[in-house]
């Protein structure tokens, strides 16, 4: 194992303790929307699927992403095999092409019916936060992991390469969940470039129209390439409602009801409308 991948766990977890209590702090100063619930129960049901996720991933995924970038540089594997790139260019395009696989899952999370049976625990929170970043059912995530390590075997990246992604991917999805109020001239400057809170939450509205709309996690520009950009909500983002129609209750809040979810059986469980 390189140096990279046997600190992987020591640098993940510090980055992402320092982004949540970062965002967690800016949201309690500069509040975006008005919250419909209390913190504490959505936040133990939020930060514990985080935990029964990494164990899940542990248990059920014989190898990390980082382990795939290993495996494909040892055989020969992928892409960026084929071509000799300047170590910095080879990072890049890396970083952007696994960006944009990314996006296409997100897609594929709401269009398939049984992707949208795990990915509508995330959207069924009714606020948004900093902690709706890591609200995913356990099922989702392993398979998530089964097709990021996938994609790294095609694309045969670095594995500093794959660790930057990662830890880029986490961070950024904590911040663009997160209810905070950027100046507009400041959110408009930073989703040139990458996803903003104002740019995401258009994604968690209970309209079908912006529902589907906005799907990155990252970088901004797969959706305005794809021409799936709304860059606001048609209700504001003050009197916008949050989550799923069918539940506009308080049993999303708990950690149960979101992990038995996917298994119960709906008319809808296979729409996103």
């Amino acid at each position: 194992m390189s140096s990279v991948a046997s600190n992987e766990n020591f640098i993940r977890i510090g980055v992402f303790a320092a982004v949540l209590a970062i965002m967690a702090i800016l949201e309690a100063l500069f509040p975006r929307r008005k919250r419909t619930q209390g913190r504490g129960r959505r936040w133990v049901t939020n930060l514990g699927l985080v935990v029964i996720d990494s164990v899940a991933v542990k248990l059920l995924v014989p190898i990390t992403a980082l382990a795939a970038a290993e495996i494909a540089s040892a055989k020969g594997w992928g892409l960026f095999a084929l071509v000799d790139l300047p170590v910095v260019f080879e990072i890049v395009a890396a970083v952007i092409l696994l960006d944009l696989a990314i996006y296409g899952q997100h897609i594929a999370s709401h269009k398939l019916p049984i992707l949208w049976r795990f990915h509508k625990v995330h959207h069924a929170d009714r606020d948004i936060d900093v902690t709706t970043g890591t609200r995913f059912h356990p099922v989702e995530i392993v398979l998530s992991m089964f097709y990021k390590c996938l994609c790294v075997l095609l694309i045969g990246p670095a594995v500093i390469a794959v660790f930057i992604f990662e830890v880029v991917l986490n961070a950024t999805a904590m911040f663009n969940h997160a209810n905070v109020r950027l100046p507009s001239w400041l959110d408009r400057g930073i989703r040139m470039i990458l996803v903003t809170p104002d740019m995401h939450r258009v994604h968690h509205s209970v309209i079908r129209r912006e529902t589907d709309s906005n799907y990155g996690f990252s970088l901004s520009v797969w959706d305005r390439l794809f021409r799936t950009y709304i860059p606001q909500p048609a209700a504001g983002h003050d009197r916008m409602t949050i989550g799923l129609s069918q539940y506009q209750t308080s049993r999303p809040s708990s950690l149960t009801w979101c992990l038995n979810l996917p298994f119960r059986s709906s008319k809808k469980a296979g729409s996103n409308g």
